[in-house]
């Protein structure tokens, strides 16, 4: 099982202490994580892109690269690339320059971006779903081809282009797109590229539907992958003790489960969220590989103010215990 350690990067007071790191610490913690899943054996890092918000992160691209500098064998993936956003000439460029600095490590998850704020600020209108089309099919090819010709509706025609550096992995680098919906897989089919199902606190299995529709239609089943909210502690009482502040705190800022009551956040720990000792975060991370045939985990530890300390030693933690149980 590939398993990648994914950092969204928000910038949360703890809610024990009210006291919140400074945006400079913020970064350095989120690339001396990457560091330590390396030494704890993951697969990767996913670094998501934000822009105007209180995550943090809006150049993943920059972080991926300290972080190459500083280790050897860690997969390097934004996650994601709001990817009607940008230039896909650019993100090409980026997307070699990282590949050559970490001889071969470089990774990208594409996906359209919701935020009316951050489609105003980038100049995007209604039209996310199309853009997000057109800018995917452009970078693929400026990624596997020289010499590229084109020309399509947003952005300038291209003759005889071909982006620099060329990416050391062949015929280009890793690109999932990240989604789930319908419209976003039958995409992923066209193009035969691997899925990436979003980020979100709701119960998995609304995924199936989606998975099943892609798996039905690409041939050799393709690649799925699903990002989870884990924490890890020796024992179970201490792991809920643990985290149930910042979980609270985070799904709050996620504004997804506001209400008269509140957040049920027993309930998100028995479902959607993944929390225990190593034994039942192993067991429950196997249980969604099995109900949607994943081929790679992203887990997500680092939410809500939790303390780098603690992040860093349920990274250690996940990584001697739960890695070598986990199941293809």
């Amino acid at each position: 099982m590939d398993v990648y350690l994914l950092i969204l990067g928000d910038h949360l007071p703890n809610p024990d202490s009210g006291h919140a790191v400074t945006e400079a610490d913020r970064l350095r913690a989120i690339v001396e994580q990457a560091v330590v899943a390396e030494e704890a054996g993951f697969t990767g890092v996913a670094i998501g892109e934000h822009h105007f918000t209180r995550y943090i992160v809006s150049a993943p691209e920059l972080l991926l690269a300290t972080i190459a500098a500083r280790t050897s064998t860690l997969r390097l993936s934004t996650g994601v690339t709001l990817l009607a956003h940008h230039d896909p000439v650019r993100v090409a460029e980026e997307l070699a320059t990282l590949d050559v600095l970490s001889r071969g490590r470089a990774e990208l998850i594409v996906a359209r971006g919701v935020s009316q704020r951050t489609d105003a600020a980038f100049g995007v209108q209604d039209d996310l779903r199309e853009r997000f089309d057109e800018n995917l099919r452009l970078l693929l090819r400026l990624l596997e081809e020289p010499h590229v010709t084109w020309e399509g509706r947003y952005r300038s025609p291209l003759v005889d282009v071909t982006t620099t550096p060329r990416p050391v992995q062949r015929p280009r680098p890793p690109v999932w797109i990240g989604s789930g919906s319908a419209v976003s897989a039958d995409l992923a089919v066209e193009l035969d590229l691997p899925l990436m199902l979003p980020s979100t606190l709701r119960d998995p299995s609304t995924h199936r539907s989606v998975v099943e529709r892609y798996r039905g239609a690409m041939s050799g089943g393709g690649r799925v992958a699903l990002p989870s909210h884990v924490f890890v502690a020796p024992t179970a009482a201490g792991a809920r003790a643990r985290w149930r502040p910042h979980l609270t705190a985070y799904a709050h800022f996620a504004d997804r489960w506001r209400g008269d009551g509140g957040v049920d956040v027993d309930a998100l720990m028995d479902g959607a969220a993944v929390c225990g000792d190593p034994a039942e975060v192993t067991e429950r991370l196997n249980a969604l590989t099995g109900l949607l045939g994943l081929d790679a985990q992203l887990v997500m530890i680092d939410i809500g103010g939790l303390p780098h300390g603690a992040v860093l030693d349920a990274i250690r933690l996940f990584g001697a215990e739960v890695l070598p149980n986990l199941k293809r």
